[in-house]
């Protein structure tokens, strides 16, 4: 370490803290000194706050006046390449150092010296006397999988006191044990016996292997239709990363494919890695975060967050779905996953794999313009095919009034249920109907707090907002003319959808699958499972199923309107209906079954479902790229949005006009500025929204630019202000 890395009892560090303030901290370095990078305690005003030794300090306050550090963390110090990391990626999405080190320490009880701690497992003998508070606890331990809680958080978790966790543990109900707090994880072995791979697969393997070999920093899209194995392929490059003795992190898209995917890991590896994501409880967190530090956990699974863990020696990143939409996060600090792995790969010299059946149309273009190597996977693994897709013309069918389901597609089902077999109904809608009207005077029921129409969950018997979460009881007199019996459910939501199936086939066991009908990560894991062994004939889904879940007894896909995303002003609507579609058929025909996609149109000529439909994806990604490269907009050119919100409509309308009469600095590089315009939801839980979009060439210095353009406006009372870099959605 060189001198500067070391600072002596009294020397001046400077600290950053995850405490909302635009500058670093000088304190005196404590008792026994500190490393740079070393987690601190450090008094601030009353508080004592958590943070990171920085480097020298650099103020002009008093040296003697200056507070002491007040002790040094026992948990692994922060890399200089990931305080390096942290500040590339606070400088490309513009965001606060602070805001960015709040990422890398989203662990509880950090400051917790090592000690042992109680914990609570199931015990062996049921209690006395069952009550409701009792079910409520033991359905939690159920529902978990043995995993171990504290008595807090049991308590927590099930929502009640704890002295009803205090009583199951003296009846024997739950078993109470002393351990450790943090223990490392156990060894994955990488020689273990992995599946017996295809040609095409093994030179896939070979190729991300030789990446993870070669120590050096590259990215690869690891192109595979759906069902090619693409999982069984990237778990050989993590295999060649865990004989290096370096660390692998997989990134996933949805948290409930974790279930199914842990299963492979464990069968390949023969133990369980560590879980990072939000269904995992924070005891659970705070082992993950401090064990990655030590270098005790060899494999992260994870949801994007987990890109901001303090590995010790990462080596590979998979990002799985890499297309997918949610490794964008767009609240707090406004992050692309994908890209973000790519910055922190190039950091620690990793390799990153990009796996996708339909990759988005930046690591596309990054594939063909040679930044990022590209692997192919062209056929599905052993007997399975691709599904036979066709588009049903619903301008040709005799379908009755409020009915959604074409008679070619039921007849499609009726086939399927007399072979034993499951269909899957797709409809991208959450709820029962997206609007309900009133038949006397036309008002639509609106949310109170947001520009946007209350959808019904007949479910919960009731409307929701699904922009705030709001929700009230569906009306039985219109709030607007008062007349009574008139409200009407209008359009086709995926509950809405189930009464329809149930009514077309009343023997048919039916599962609806969409994200707001399980009140947890570890019950939808549950129900997926189940499908999946074949305990339904139906499956409705929405967007969720589109997500790399396998059901061996899928074979028909029906996409109830596949129109549904073309339409709008969004530059991606088109790539993403062409992922969203291609995904969803590649549920079907995944084992010894053939499969079949009907996607119901009014529009069979348009060039996305004509697209789909060929199968010619290429020829699809080329079209797009040349649309894009035209209209100078990402990845030919740069976007980012800036979103202003506040509870005075006229005073965000002032920031914003502001804003475009003083764009100088944007000017200056050839940016060009759009709006201020109300967002398409100009309203959210009350805050009224105006967004400003800029557009810039390619080698821009957009983020410079942008700052100098925004700092001289201080934000007052509720006002405030996010820059989007790289913008996925305009709402």
């Amino acid at each position: 370490m060189s001198g500067q890395d070391f600072f002596h009892q009294g020397d001046r560090v400077a600290v950053l803290t995850a405490q909302p303030l635009d500058r670093l901290l000088d304190y005196r370095a404590p008792e026994g000194g500190c490393f740079r990078g070393a987690f601190v305690e450090v008094p601030l005003g009353p508080r004592k706050v958590l943070g990171v030794i920085w480097g020298n300090g650099g103020g002009d306050f008093d040296s003697a006046k200056l507070r002491s550090v007040i002790r040094v963390l026992d948990v692994a110090p922060m890399r200089e390449e990931m305080r390096q990391f942290l500040g590339k990626a606070g400088d490309y999405t513009l965001t606060p150092m602070h805001a960015m080190l709040r990422l890398a320490t989203r662990a509880p009880g950090l400051s917790d010296p090592p000690s042992m701690r109680k914990i609570l497992r199931l015990g062996d003998n049921p209690p006395e006397r069952m009550t409701d508070a009792r079910t409520k606890v033991l359905a939690v331990m159920e529902e978990f999988g043995g995993l171990a809680f504290t008595s807090r958080e049991l308590a927590e978790m099930a929502d009640v006191t704890p002295s009803v966790v205090k009583g199951l543990v003296k009846q024997g109900a739950l078993r109470e044990e002393e351990t450790p707090r943090d223990l490392p994880y156990p060894h994955l072995d990488p020689d273990l016996p992995s599946k017996d791979l295809t040609q095409d697969q093994a030179a896939a393997a070979a190729a991300l292997a030789e990446g993870v070999q070669s120590g050096a920093y590259g990215t690869t899209l690891l192109k595979g239709v759906t069902g090619s194995g693409k999982t069984e392929v990237y778990l050989e490059a993590v295999a060649a990363c865990l004989r290096k003795g370096r660390q692998a992190l997989v990134l996933l898209p949805e948290i409930a494919l974790t279930a199914e995917f842990l299963k492979r890991v464990e069968q390949r590896f023969g133990a369980t890695p560590a879980e990072w994501h939000s269904g995992a409880t924070m005891t659970e967190r705070r082992r993950v975060w401090r064990m990655v530090g030590q270098g005790n956990a060899q494999l992260v699974i994870g949801a994007r967050s987990a890109l901001f863990l303090p590995f010790r020696d990462l080596g590979l990143i998979i990002v799985d779905e890499e297309h997918d939409g949610s490794y964008k996060q767009d609240e707090g600090v406004l992050y692309n996953a994908r890209d973000m792995a790519v910055l922190r790969a190039a950091m620690c010299s990793a390799q990153v794999v990009l796996a996708s059946a339909t990759p988005s149309l930046e690591t596309w273009a990054n594939a063909e313009a040679g930044k990022y190597k590209r692997v192919d996977l062209t056929a599905r693994f052993g007997t399975a095919v691709l599904p036979q897709m066709r588009a049903v013309d619903m301008r040709a069918e005799d379908l009755a009034p409020a009915t959604w389901i074409s008679p070619t597609l039921k007849q499609a089902m009726r086939l399927r249920m007399e072979r034993g077999e499951q269909s899957l109904l797709f409809l991208n809608r959450r709820g029962f109907a997206p609007v309900t009207i009133c038949r006397a005077c036309g008002s639509q029921v609106a949310c109170d707090h947001c520009d946007a129409r209350m959808v019904e969950h007949r479910f919960m018997k009731r409307l929701m907002c699904h922009q705030c979460g709001e929700t009230k009881p569906v009306p039985e007199t219109c709030p607007s003319c008062q007349v009574e019996g008139k409200m009407a459910p209008v359009g086709p939501g995926i509950e809405r959808l189930g009464e329809e199936a149930a009514a077309l086939f009343p023997q048919a066991r039916i599962a609806v699958l969409s994200s707001d009908l399980f009140g947890s990560a570890r019950a939808l894991k549950a129900r997926i499972e189940d499908i999946a062994a074949g305990e339904a004939d139906i499956i409705l889904g929405t967007q969720l199923v589109a997500k790399g879940h396998n059901f061996p007894l899928l074979t028909l896909v029906g996409v109830i309107d596949a129109d549904l995303g073309l339409q709008g002003s969004d530059l991606r609507a088109g790539e993403r209906s062409f992922q969203l579609m291609r995904q969803v058929a590649g549920r079907a025909g995944r084992a010894e079954r053939a499969g079949e996609a009907l996607m119901q149109t009014f529009q069979p000529e348009h060039p996305v479902i004509r697209a789909i439909l060929s199968g010619d994806e290429e020829k699809f990604w080329r079209a797009e790229a040349e649309q894009r490269r035209q209209a100078g907009v990402p990845p030919f050119g740069r976007m980012a949005g800036i979103i202003l919100s506040g509870s005075d409509l006229a005073q965000v309308f002032d920031l914003g006009n502001a804003l475009a009469r003083n764009d100088g600095p944007l000017r200056q590089v050839g940016a060009q500025l759009f709006g201020p315009a109300p967002a398409p939801i100009a309203r959210v839980r009350g805050r009224h929204r105006v967004r400003l979009l800029i557009k810039a060439d390619k080698g821009v210095p957009l983020q410079e630019a942008l700052a100098r353009w925004t700092a001289p406006f201080k934000m007052k009372g509720d006002l405030r202000l996010n820059i989007d870099i790289d913008p996925q959605n305009f709402f």
